[in-house]
């Protein structure tokens, strides 16, 4: 070989190694213990790739003749366009991130009347519209950018820069994060403006999409997940709201969530309704052609949608299942659903209560779907752990086998006293060794009579006075009170773990033509201590409207001492009741905190007889 050809080798070979070194040293995700780790080449914010666009949707709902966009934004590493990486998305969408209405007097309903009587017209407060382009949230980012993924995020219909009208789980809010994932995968068109016509791709992603959020965040991934959109490969929704039915009525019953007393529907719409600022052309049907006023989609969507659609389908008179509240129930339109589901909520979550998270769990499973559940003992919100959530996303997402589809125990339980990050395994939901214990009542009125598995006949009537002004932990307190009933077991003798959907038998008359009816399960002694802890006293809760005894859908007046019988569930529990203490049943009318505030004064009259408890109690009987 001559020195020219010598120094043209070790040229080539030099050039090699350094590409070769080059090529070792570009990003790229990281997996031990079957989850993503944070890669230091990611985790540079200051490079972070962050833009905005607007995805067209399939549907027209703020009245301009236009297929609404949706606005988004993204959050990607820098090796995206660099180095050609594509890596999947985590995705939240939100009606919040531009700004909610203020609370301001009249806002919400007020409940100081007779039950199937109209309340006064309630105030409508406008939402200032906050935040500037191209950033919607920096929720997400810091945990799973670092950890090889993009985060996406976008605002709900009518909200923000999005445009059309928020429905509060109309149609158009499951069909908006559905044109956002069909945009990622070439499937729908983005665009860098409103109005624009220049167009942007999605190159930069593998079209896997993950989705999570909190409380209404929670609800959309769920809603996204029910279009079967393809790519939507698993969704993690934390309380999620999966029926706005159950979330504002209870068995027939106008009953407000925890925290919100006089909130309905329409209430929640103006809220969030922070978009449609936009002036409507002159043409549009709602403008008066005999006037130069222009109407802005805001007063478009306030008309067709909440003093129209929501004035007419929500029904605070009767407080009955009907069409509107059918429509924006998530457990009707599951059948398309395909997307493995981890869903995350708290025992004692009284605004989005339990039960919105078991009854879509329950169906995942009933349709083969993958699925876990993760319950913590607090109150509204929770993730599961980090680390948990890594897994369910690390093997949906970047398809790394770590045995998550395969782990025997489907249900993840924080006992009490112990930190929501460490939840202890179990095989399902309700625990499988639970079974259904019946509970009969004795009487004691006005003081406590008493709950136990023997049924006595012949324990006759026992009747209490309605007056809102007590609150339920007043009267779990009172040792003698005619404003409730309470009926408790003997002290435990040892632990008993209660899992699953209690429910109650109630026969029941009343003096009037309606009445609330409110069950508390309560653990006795009351604390009330400094140390009191949540699981502490409130075991679960139901409420019911006995005028629905027949069905949800059809309430009837009741004939005044006439008794009915209804039977209802309580809310879902896991929970271990501790030896000494008592389980007391209680049932009384209007609950302060959650109920229409009729004039005290009506009376609930119960037969003990026709009265009974079912309760889920793990290994059953014997371990009463």
């Amino acid at each position: 070989m001559n020195l020219l050809s010598k120094k043209h080798s070790i040229l080539l070979t030099l050039t090699f190694t350094l590409f070769s070194a080059f090529a070792q040293e570009k990003a790229k995700p990281v997996f031990a213990d079957g989850e993503a780790q944070i890669v230091e080449a990611f985790n540079t914010p200051e490079k972070w790739i962050r833009h905005d666009l607007f995805v067209e949707t399939t549907f027209d709902t703020d009245g301009d003749g236009k297929l609404d966009r949706m606005h988004v934004d993204v959050t990607r590493p820098y090796q995206t366009e660099t180095e050609g990486l594509k890596l999947p998305v985590i995705y939240e969408s939100s009606p919040y991130y531009a700004g909610v209405a203020p609370e301001v007097d009249g806002v919400y309903w007020d409940v100081k009347h007779e039950l199937g009587e109209q309340a006064k017209e309630r105030v409508h407060p406008e939402v200032i519209r906050l935040g500037e382009r191209p950033i919607i949230s920096n929720s997400q980012i810091k945990t799973w950018v670092p950890r090889g993924y993009i985060v996406v995020h976008s605002s709900s219909p009518g909200t923000g820069l999005s445009q059309g009208s928020p429905t509060v789980g109309g149609d158009n809010e499951s069909l908006a994060p559905k044109a956002v994932i069909d945009w990622l995968n070439g499937r729908a068109k983005g665009y860098t403006e409103p109005y624009g016509n220049e167009e942007v791709k999605a190159y930069w992603t593998t079209g896997k999409v993950g989705m999570t959020g909190t409380s209404y965040n929670g609800t959309l991934p769920l809603a996204a997940a029910t279009t079967g959109v393809d790519d939507l490969e698993v969704i993690i929704p934390v309380a999620p709201n999966t029926s706005y039915y159950h979330y504002y009525r209870s068995n027939g019953l106008v009953r407000s969530p925890w925290g919100y007393l006089g909130e309905d529907i329409d209430v929640l719409y103006d809220y969030i309704h922070s978009g449609g600022e936009e002036v409507l052309a002159t043409n549009t049907p709602i403008n008066d052609a005999n006037t130069s006023e222009k109407i802005t989609k805001r007063a478009y969507s306030n008309k067709i949608i909440r003093d129209t659609e929501m004035k007419n389908g929500m029904d605070r008179a009767t407080g009955d299942y009907n069409a509107f509240w059918a429509g924006r129930d998530y457990l009707n339109d599951m059948a398309p659903m395909k997307a493995a589901m981890l869903m995350s909520h708290g025992f004692n979550d009284w605004n989005v209560m339990p039960e919105h998270s078991y009854r879509i769990y329950k169906k995942a499973k009933e349709m083969g779907l993958e699925t876990a559940i993760y319950y913590h003992q607090f109150g509204h919100g929770g993730p599961p752990p980090i680390n948990m959530m890594n897994k369910w996303f690390t093997h949906y997402l970047f398809g790394i086998d770590n045995g998550i589809e395969n782990e025997p125990n489907k249900a993840w339980i924080v006992r009490e006293g112990d930190n929501i990050e460490t939840p202890t395994p179990y095989k399902d939901y309700p625990n499988p060794e639970a079974k259904n214990v019946t509970f009969y009542l004795s009487s004691g009125a006005p003081k406590t009579g008493g709950l136990t598995i023997s049924k006595q006949t012949k324990q006759g009537i026992e009747t209490l006075v309605d007056n809102y002004s007590f609150s339920g932990e007043a009267l779990a307190q009172a040792e003698i009170t005619n404003h409730r009933l309470l009926y408790v077991t003997p002290k435990l003798t040892k632990d008993l773990h209660i899992s699953g959907v209690p429910k109650i038998t109630v026969k029941v008359a009343s003096n009037k033509p309606a009445a609330n009816l409110s069950v508390w399960l309560v653990s006795l002694p009351w604390n009330s201590g400094r140390m009191t802890k949540i699981t502490d006293n409130i075991i679960t809760r139901g409420w019911a409207d006995i005028q629905n005894y027949k069905s949800l859908t059809k309430s009837e007046p009741l004939k005044p001492g006439k008794f009915y019988e209804i039977t209802f569930d309580l809310q879902p529990d896991d929970q271990v009741i501790k030896a000494g203490q008592q389980i007391g049943l209680m049932i009384f009318s209007s609950d302060k905190d959650f109920t229409l505030h009729p004039n005290p004064g009506t009376e609930l009259t119960l037969d003990l007889d026709g009265t009974s408890l079912n309760l889920p109690i793990v290994g059953g009987l014997e371990k009463f």
